[in-house]
């Protein structure tokens, strides 16, 4: 049986950080699904299909990696893509305490799903798409910031 895993987010927009949980993921699953979804708590700053193409580009060689923009719950998504496993990375124990609740209700919705949780790197853990979007905002130079060129 394939090891299918949901990385779902906003990904407004899609950081180094969400890169690196992706890097470390793939040894893991046969399937990663990214995910693009609407965070309902979130006004998007960035478009959601620029989004997507941009995170397409950079996968475009790798088989192992497809991308979705949904609107749904994530317990139901899964069971659509027959993935088993919720992908989720953490930056710090804020990250945890948020995550591990979404986990819990995650699995109350579908008792076969799993939470993967993925220590983002400490070269990357200060990366937040709330601060990126500040500074894009205000005019600064986000590149480093981004797997992608944003122009």
């Amino acid at each position: 049986m394939k090891k299918i895993a949901l990385f779902p987010g906003s990904f407004d927009p899609y950081t180094l950080g969400h890169h690196d949980v992706i890097q470390k993921s793939l040894k893991l699953f046969d399937k990663i699904i990214i995910c693009i979804g609407h965070n309902s708590n979130k006004n998007r700053y960035f478009n959601q299909k620029k989004i997507l193409k941009k995170i397409e580009k950079l996968y475009q060689k790798n088989k192992k990696i497809d991308t979705i923009i949904y609107n749904e719950l994530t317990a139901k998504l899964a069971k659509k893509y027959k993935a088993d496993f919720i992908l989720r990375g953490l930056r710090n124990t804020t990250d945890f305490e948020f995550e591990n609740s979404i986990s819990q209700l995650n699995k109350h919705l579908n008792k076969d799903l799993e939470t993967v949780f993925i220590i983002t790197s400490p070269k990357h853990a200060h990366i937040s798409s709330t601060i990126i979007r500040e500074v894009h905002q205000y005019g600064g130079n986000i590149n480093k910031f981004l797997p992608y060129k944003l122009k």
